[in-house]
């Protein structure tokens, strides 16, 4: 078996992808370009919140091990789902991305919702591990498939959808931008939970028992 992935290494890089989204340029950029927005918002729950949720699951801090009925699976995808389509409704978007406490509340619920998704899916203590992971694996599935649904209608959109676009962006006129960031959104959001779903189906078929699987994260 492949040599597993310390889970400090994971949080670590969890934490440093959030503070390059955060701190670096996409927020400013965001203000002119969706492609960029989007970009924020993938990295947030498609990248940072797995890599972090790695470096908490079944270790000293998990909190699914310690409250187990506050991460159920579906109910976590379902959330996500109303939040992600939530912040995508034009006024929201436009108040996200033009005034700074709501860019802050956007992204800190992008992350609470892609935590606690990922968490769900990945966490636990051993004696239920095979029951999550059935769990997880819909949930994952569930995610990608709504967050492929979203980024299709946008990338395949033949007219910008949110009114306040008006500034072309590196040099893409408002539509071309959009289509930018609904593919932004497929390539990272529909894949990355996909993965995830088939990385916990892996384990599941290594373990039909339900016994502890040593894949993906290990102790630092």
């Amino acid at each position: 078996m492949a040599r597993a992935v310390p889970r400090q290494a994971c949080l670590v890089a969890g934490l440093a992808v959030l503070a390059a989204t955060w701190l670096g340029p996409l927020p400013r950029l965001a203000a002119h370009s969706f492609a960029s927005h989007m970009l924020m918002h993938m990295a947030v729950v498609a990248v940072a919140a797995p890599l972090v949720a790695a470096g908490l699951a079944r270790g000293r801090w998990d909190p699914v091990a310690r409250r187990p009925w506050l991460f159920p699976a579906l109910p976590a995808s379902a959330l996500e789902f109303v939040v992600v389509w939530g912040w995508h409704a034009p006024a929201l978007h436009h108040a996200a991305r033009h005034t700074p406490g709501m860019l802050l509340l956007e992204q800190g619920s992008f992350l609470a919702v892609g935590l606690l998704v990922w968490l769900a899916a990945f966490g636990g203590g051993h004696a239920r591990r095979h029951d999550r992971a059935g769990a997880g694996i819909a949930a994952l599935l569930m995610t990608s498939m709504h967050m492929t649904l979203l980024g299709v209608l946008l990338a395949v959109a033949d007219r910008p959808l949110y009114g306040h676009h008006g500034e072309a962006a590196f040099g893409l006129s408002a539509l071309g931008d959009q289509q930018l960031g609904g593919v932004l959104m497929l390539v990272f959001g529909g894949v990355a939970y996909l993965a995830g779903a088939l990385v916990l189906l892996a384990g599941l078929l290594r373990r039909p028992d339900g016994r502890p699987d040593e894949g993906v994260v290990a102790d630092a």
